[in-house]
């Protein structure tokens, strides 16, 4: 029977095989569909008319006109401001992207062995920073620069220092501070399915590895934890990658836009500046394309390197 079909299957063109597939499977196609038109309609299309629009010059009331590649050159060759935020960029996606992926990785697995009532409340107050739209108060109150900020009194109380320090107007204590902040907040949703990762590992595996022959708890997070849990690794990555790359929030909310000697400025404030405030849309479509661009290289990066976990 298998020959026969393989045989009628022969005579078809690709797309009459994949018609009758599709309507052989009608009924999954039919359940998948309002995810896939929701995503076409909202991140395929904007993805594929900001390459587009990225070649033209567009001020949103004009009718565009076609530059070609000319916002890329301008971007790369003639934006100072724009390479000194694509420095600013990777420096918290090199330092945020990877110590927050590894800090939520540790701290989930140091939860998941706690008793199920303490760690429901300890997951909890690790998450909270996360989902907290008022965390640049807590952090604006820790560094205010008048002597009412906490870390200014309590320097001043030491003797340590003699006048206020302006924390978020000093350009050298800008990007570490913004770097802490992230961190602070860090433990998302990548966080919540590392512990559903580990929740969902069979505990039999572990019983197998030690007659195997593993030995100690680092052994067993490398060889039986980690390749069990690469769905939720992968999809943690990606969330460290976008956030760490998309981080500018609580930086405008601590530091202004832009900050102090653009300190702090990111390709996603470069982004707003040029889309939200000078209205040119084709050279902000263009910074964006070249964020895209670099979150997908990061991303498939990332994809090749745990695909080596546990090997």
């Amino acid at each position: 029977m298998s020959k026969k079909k393989a045989v009628i299957r022969s005579d078809m063109t690709r797309a009459q095989w994949t018609w009758n597939e599709m309507k052989k499977h009608k009924v999954a196609y039919a359940m998948v569909a309002p995810y896939m038109i929701i995503f076409t309609l909202f991140t395929v299309v904007p993805v594929v008319l900001s390459i587009v629009v990225s070649l033209t010059n567009f001020n949103l009331l004009e009718i565009p006109d076609v530059v070609w590649l000319d916002n890329y050159i301008r971007l790369f060759l003639d934006d100072d401001i724009f390479i000194l935020a694509c420095k600013n960029t990777l420096i918290f996606a090199i330092i945020v992207g990877p110590v927050s992926y590894l800090m939520s990785l540790m701290v989930a697995w140091f939860i998941n062995e706690l008793p199920p009532k303490i760690r429901a409340l300890v997951t909890l107050i690790f998450y909270a920073p996360s989902i907290s739209g008022q965390v640049y108060l807590i952090w604006g109150t820790l560094f205010s620069g008048d002597s009412y900020g906490w870390v200014n009194g309590i320097l001043l109380d030491l003797g340590l220092i003699t006048s206020e320090i302006q924390w978020f107007q000093n350009a050298s204590y800008v990007m570490p501070l913004c770097i802490v902040v992230a961190l602070w907040t860090s433990l998302g949703t990548s966080f919540l399915s590392f512990i559903a990762g580990l929740q969902g590992i069979d505990r039999s595996m572990y019983e197998a590895g030690a007659v195997d022959g593993i030995r100690n708890r680092w052994q067993e997070l490398w060889y039986i934890t980690l390749p069990s849990m690469k769905p939720q690794l992968m999809f943690g990555a990606v969330m460290a990658i976008t956030s760490s790359f998309g981080f500018g929030g609580v930086v405008t909310a601590l530091c202004g836009f832009p900050s102090v000697d653009y300190a702090a400025h990111t390709i996603m404030h470069h982004l707003d500046d040029y889309g939200s405030q000078r209205f040119e849309v084709g050279y902000s479509s263009a910074i964006a394309v070249v964020l895209f661009a670099v979150m997908i290289g990061a991303n498939m990066l990332v994809k090749k390197v745990l695909s080596k976990v546990g090997r």
